[in-house]
């Protein structure tokens, strides 16, 4: 049996790490080859985007898209860990009765361009070791403001719960925004604490949830009547790249690794923007590989290159 190439979307289930789908997925596919771009913690729930065989190289181009969630704040206090999970911080204070011009206000000074505290128990590495670890070692965790932004953080309902205050919001963001931070400043603006109590993540960019399939744990399922349906790799790069079709001669030279010509058509480079990169395709929509446009040259060059078996 050839091995899988591809990207699969999976809609997380509650209390599994992200580790676990993976674990799951290799089970299932019969391949080690399988990652993740973007962590979601075990409360989470949503998109969780995967990358099989091949696919694993493609996630460097998905894991810094952004990001929209929907997720519940529970204002009145804090916790140790920013969401539900972790010890209650400082005293209960009464958030019911909070004005929607002060929440509003609030939530202004969280959007657009913001310089963002992670939290504590996140997994960012400090010396080669997860902040996490440290945190739940004993260890006094300082990390650096990070600049983020966030797009959309809108209010949807709110309830009260006896002197706690219930929101649910939605949050758009781009990627290495924390949802429970968010919550956490949100209630430290108020004066009255906040924490995270529900989080799922709807869409990584172009990529719903709704498309999404449930990968179910053993016992919950026959492996033989799972389905894990791949997207191929030239679909999903043209989703979030520009994309352009190289002739078969031009194909065979970039899969030797070679340079090759512009081809006419090509997508117009910006001035003053980013680096572009393009996903090269061949006549059948293919993924040939990623390329970039050589300084001072009319010839592209590869960035990543797919072997001809796992084209797709």
């Amino acid at each position: 049996m050839s091995a899988p190439h591809g990207i699969l979307l999976v809609d997380k289930a509650p209390d599994r790490t992200s580790h676990d789908v993976v674990a799951r997925v290799r089970w299932l596919l019969h391949t080690k080859k399988v990652g993740h771009a973007g962590t979601l913690d075990p409360m989470a729930t949503g998109l969780l985007v995967l990358g099989i065989g091949q696919g694993t190289r493609l996630l460097t181009h998905l894991v810094g898209l952004s990001k929209t969630y929907t997720a519940t704040i529970r204002l009145g206090r804090g916790t140790t860990t920013d969401d539900r999970e972790g010890e209650a911080l400082g005293e209960l204070v009464d958030a019911s009765g909070i004005a929607p011009e002060a929440l509003e206000a609030a939530l202004a000074s969280l959007r657009g361009p913001i310089l963002q505290v992670p939290s504590t128990v996140s997994a960012i590495k400090i010396d080669g070791k997860r902040a996490y670890a440290r945190a739940r070692a004993g260890e006094q965790v300082e990390l650096a403001a990070r600049p983020i932004t966030v797009s959309r953080f809108e209010v949807r309902a709110r309830r009260s719960e006896g002197p706690f205050l219930d929101l649910d919001v939605v949050v758009g963001c781009t990627s290495g925004t924390y949802v429970r931070a968010l919550a956490r400043d949100l209630g430290a603006a108020l004066g009255v604490g906040g924490h995270l109590t529900a989080l799922r993540r709807r869409a990584v960019g172009p990529f719903d949830v709704a498309d999404a399939v449930h990968v179910p744990s053993r016992g919950e399922a026959e492996d033989a009547a799972v389905a894990l349906p791949l997207r191929g790799l030239g679909a999903v790069a043209s989703q979030v790249m520009p994309s352009l079709v190289l002739d078969e001669e031009a194909a065979r030279d970039l899969g030797h690794g070679k340079q090759v010509p512009v081809p006419d058509g090509a997508p117009a480079q910006e001035a003053g923007g980013e680096d572009p990169r393009w996903a090269a395709l061949d006549t059948r929509s293919r993924l040939l590989g990623i390329v970039a446009p050589a300084q001072g040259a009319a010839v592209l060059q590869p960035v990543l290159v797919v072997p001809p078996e796992a084209r797709c």
